[in-house]
């Protein structure tokens, strides 16, 4: 399936962007009569056909849409502090599209290596992320937002920091794959190469926030923000009717 990401797309008619007709006329080689699939990244799948196969404003027709295309049972928001190398923080935005997540909240913390965070090459990552692993539903990207006011927020399901120091609260840190349950909403912490200070632990707990672990060995920021949104994905597909 060659999977197109188009916002915009109003039926039955739609042209792809010039880059967009480039890449599916003179890349892939698709001409008048061939399908191909359009996604507007909130869960519509549109089938359609090429009736117009000009390399600059190529056109499609629908023929058929599937509504909330593998929708998941769950939404997850992962808030991460931005790696120095951004390269770092970029493959865990890719990784948490593939295996899906609904929002990533950039966090400015006390000990954040990077204080500015250019969104466009970040919206580029996730969109082809979303088409190479051909998902209808494209994860939301947050500006950068400072600690106290992203766990200050409301959030109606489970929220949850992971940390590297010992635990603050009388409950202790749990275990991720084992507090969390399927179908449930979560928002997950994850702190900067410093890791998050005493403070802004203790800021979290007195709004809800519960401690938790992603096992006994020591990541990464960025591959801590993956295990995480790994973590509730297996949980979710454990627990599906499939699998019992």
């Amino acid at each position: 399936m060659q999977l197109f990401y188009a916002p915009d797309i109003t039926p039955p008619l739609h042209t792809l962007s010039e880059e967009e007709s480039k890449h599916c006329v003179r890349v892939l080689r698709l001409a008048c009569g061939d399908r191909l699939h359009i996604t507007d990244g909130r869960g519509e799948l549109y089938c359609c056909e090429i009736v117009d196969d000009n390399p600059r404003r190529c056109t499609v027709r629908v023929v058929s849409t599937q509504h909330e295309f593998e929708k998941l049972p769950y939404a997850l928001t992962v808030a991460c502090a931005p790696t120095k190398n951004t390269e770092r923080f970029e493959w865990f935005l890719e990784k948490a599209t593939e295996i899906g997540i609904a929002a990533i909240l950039p966090l400015e913390t006390e000990h954040s290596e990077r204080r500015l965070f250019k969104a466009e090459r970040s919206e580029k990552i996730i969109t082809a992320a979303l088409k190479q692993s051909l998902k209808a539903y494209r994860p939301r990207l947050a500006p950068l937002t400072p600690f106290a006011e992203a766990v200050t927020r409301p959030f109606a399901g489970r929220k949850f920091i992971a940390h590297c120091a010992p635990a603050l609260s009388p409950a202790g840190k749990r275990y991720l794959a084992q507090t969390l349950r399927a179908g449930e909403d979560a928002l997950i912490l994850i702190g900067p190469e410093g890791d998050f200070s005493p403070a802004e632990i203790a800021l979290a707990l007195d709004h809800g926030f519960e401690e938790i672990t992603l096992g006994e060995q020591r990541l990464r920021t960025e591959t801590a923000a993956v295990v995480a949104t790994a973590m509730v994905s297996v949980v979710n597909h454990l627990a599906a009717p499939d699998n019992e």
